[in-house]
């Protein structure tokens, strides 16, 4: 192939020989990096076109953060679609580069020829002399390996042995040997690349995780009815449901504030404004004269508790996630120092914290157009601080409240310095900001789940998430949260939380949930979606033990759906979730594969969930599956097993199911042994 066949994306062009549009993943055309994490199967796309009927390869062009140039071709999607595509599997953290590569697939073009043309008895002689140039030009490629020319040799002495017939040299020629080494080796012409893509690989932590939330102020806190005075839970304490929190599975557990609280306008349960002297608080109003957001509550104890309440943690495989909001308490050390870091409104006061109808007195929101420079540099200075601590994840308050271009200087700068810090946002606001967040760096983020319970919006919902958005929004699933009680979860029961628990843990590779979740609690203050006795305002001590002992706690529920994360890939990933058709509107089926290439087991792992989102009924259906999403052939047997009950059937494309609200919601089922093939 002559040099002058070597044609490269030019900006001022935006076509090359060969059109390459519509590269995936990429976000806002190449204007962020893509994301992934170690151990994600990252699909990758294009729509690549020609003019005429000559024959077209594409292929992927991987650059990996070491260096390492990986080649993968590419398969044509469905006729007429013009998208090509093949899925990787990451294995490096660090910034991945790639581009599409489209060319002429010459040997291709002349075999497609030879077969129609031999097939007719048309210029049998010619498309044999063809056949002869495209080997010698095969031949001439100083790049092809050894056992590669040592084939085209073979294909040329066949094509030019007088003693065989056309119909019988093509014959020849479309050996397996002959046609795999074409394929992975192709004859090229009028190559064209595609300008380059960033693909930002990140640690699995930043993709992957099961979280738990809880209050360390409640755990251990003791009030004595003769003083009617409160003793608060602390480091020490909280530890000692840190093995608890493990024997469910969840590897992330994240602590609200845990820096001094305000005074000034303290609210008192339930968010009223009457706080008594033996309330704490809440621990989003940050700051007193004890210190501010580098500080720890004194109530807690010292850092040298919290440093080893992380080392507990970490050795029970637990990250502690810290939570950092960017607000302050009239009482905090900021408002003194750097008053101009608040608003000030006309009558001269500050103004503090409003979502009409819903005032918060007891925070300052902070205007980072006031001394952006200062700003900027403390919160960079907190959160190395706690870094410093131990802390590798920060759970982020509201950022939607704040400038998204101070988010991405913030992760840019932590993540430069210690690129296995990760950011989730708690943004529960409009679809385009909660975009831009993931766009600016955040590795995670809430999100619309939680208000999503009908078959139709989690189908729906969960599509957007694995399919639409999964290149720069990565979601964690929370069932719950100490402000977000869903009249589904209040209504529903143990079997909405199941129901919730399940769907939430399976469909996405993060998930995440309050504690008090597993012993279902669902009384909701009056008028609102939250709590009633809100853990943010006051003391929440449970009885873990007294729970366990009389049944009435869905943990080992929850232990068992982590195990089934823990043992199934597939699970561990976002992008595979495929939906499978069903009768009732209140079934809910879907499935995760991976193929044996891409399984770090070397095996293809494949779960398939059958939910009943109705909890107050039994339904029953016919569930219609597509095999092929299954990676089994179609019109097979096949054997399931439910990873809940431990129960085995046969399936086949169409199975009845039954499934009570009040025993086992949903089927996890674990895809076995083909039985019978078609």
């Amino acid at each position: 192939m002559s040099k002058s066949s070597e044609i490269s994306y030019q900006n001022d062009r935006p076509f090359g020989r060969l059109p390459i549009l519509n590269v995936s993943p990429s976000v806002e055309s190449g204007r962020w990096a893509a994301k992934a994490f170690i151990g994600e199967v990252i699909p990758f796309s294009a729509s690549v076109f020609r003019e005429g009927h000559d024959s077209l390869g594409v292929e992927l062009l991987l650059n990996s953060p070491t260096g390492k140039t990986t080649v993968h071709r590419m398969k044509p999607g469905s006729l007429g679609s013009d998208l090509w595509h093949t899925k990787v599997l990451i294995r490096e953290e660090g910034n991945y580069s790639f581009q599409i590569r489209a060319f002429a697939d010459d040997f291709d073009t002349w075999h497609h020829n030879a077969t129609i043309k031999i097939a007719v008895g048309s210029d049998e002689e010619l498309m044999m002399m063809e056949g002869v140039a495209v080997f010698k030009r095969a031949l001439a490629e100083k790049d092809r390996s050894k056992n590669s020319s040592k084939i085209c040799e073979l294909a040329l002495s066949i094509l030019q042995d007088p003693k065989i017939t056309p119909k019988a040299k093509l014959v020849a020629v479309e050996s397996d040997d002959i046609l795999q080494t074409m394929e992975f080796e192709p004859l090229r012409s009028l190559t064209t690349l595609s300008e380059s893509f960033t693909l930002k690989s990140e640690r699995e932590r930043s993709g992957v995780g099961a979280w738990y939330e809880f209050f360390p102020r409640s755990e251990g806190a003791v009030f004595d009815a003769k003083t009617k005075t409160w003793a608060s839970g602390n480091f020490v304490t909280a530890a000692k449901r840190l093995p608890a929190v493990a024997a469910m599975g969840f590897n992330v557990l994240y602590l609200p504030p845990i820096h001094p609280i305000g005074v000034a306008f303290r609210k008192g349960p339930n968010n009223t404004l009457n706080a008594g002297p033996q309330d704490p608080g809440s621990p989003w109003a940050i700051g007193s004269a004890h210190g501010g957001h580098d500080t720890i509550h004194p109530d807690l104890g010292s850092e040298q508790d919290f440093k080893a309440f992380v080392k507990t943690a970490n050795g029970l495989g637990i990250e502690i996630a810290l939570d950092l909001a960017l607000q302050a308490s009239p009482d905090h050390p900021w408002v003194k120092s750097n008053p101009e870091w608040f608003t000030t409104r006309a009558d001269g006061t500050i103004a503090y914290a409003e979502n009409p109808p819903k005032k918060y007195q007891d925070i300052y929101p902070i205007n980072f157009d006031n001394d952006p420079q200062g700003i900027y540099f403390e919160v960079l200075r907190v959160v190395n601080h706690w870094i410093s601590m131990g802390v590798k994840i920060f759970r982020v308050d509201n950022p939607h409240t704040k400038p998204v271009a101070f988010w991405e200087w913030l992760i840019q700068q932590v993540n430069q310095e210690h690129p296995d810090v990760v950011f989730l946002a708690e943004a529960f606001t409009r679809p385009a900001m909660m975009h831009a967040l993931g766009k600016a760096g955040f590795q995670q983020s809430y999100t619309y789940f939680t208000w999503r319970n009908t078959k139709w919006e989690l189908e729906s919902y969960l599509k957007e998430l694995a399919h639409e958005s999964a290149a720069f929004f990565r979601p964690n699933l929370w069932v719950t949260t100490p402000d977000i009680l869903t009249e589904y979860l209040q209504f529903g029961g143990p079997a909405a939380h199941k129901i919730r628990a399940a769907i939430a843990a399976l469909a996405s590779p993060s998930w995440g949930m309050y504690a008090g979740y597993e012993l279902c609690e669902s009384v909701a203050r009056p008028g609102a979606e939250e709590h009633i006795d809100s853990e943010k305002y006051e003391y929440r001590p449970r009885d873990w033990n007294a729970a366990e002992a009389s049944g009435r706690t869905i943990s080992g529920y929850i232990a068992r759906l982590n195990q089934i994360r823990g043992a199934h890939p597939a699970v561990r990933q976002l992008r595979n979730i495929e939906f499978h058709h069903t009768d009732d509107s209140a079934i809910l089926a879907f499935s995760k594969y991976l193929a044996a290439e891409h399984s770090p087991t070397g095996k293809a792992d494949a779960i398939l969930v059958v939910a009943n989102v109705d909890p107050h009924a039994v339904r029953q259906t016919t569930v219609h599956l597509d095999l092929a999403k299954l990676g089994i052939s179609e019109g097979s047997s096949f054997e399931v097993k439910d990873l809940i009950t431990n129960e085995s059937y046969i399936w086949t494309t169409d199975n009845f199911v039954r499934l009570d609200a009040f025993k086992e919601p949903v089927h996890v089922f674990e895809i076995g042994s083909t039985v019978k093939s078609a």
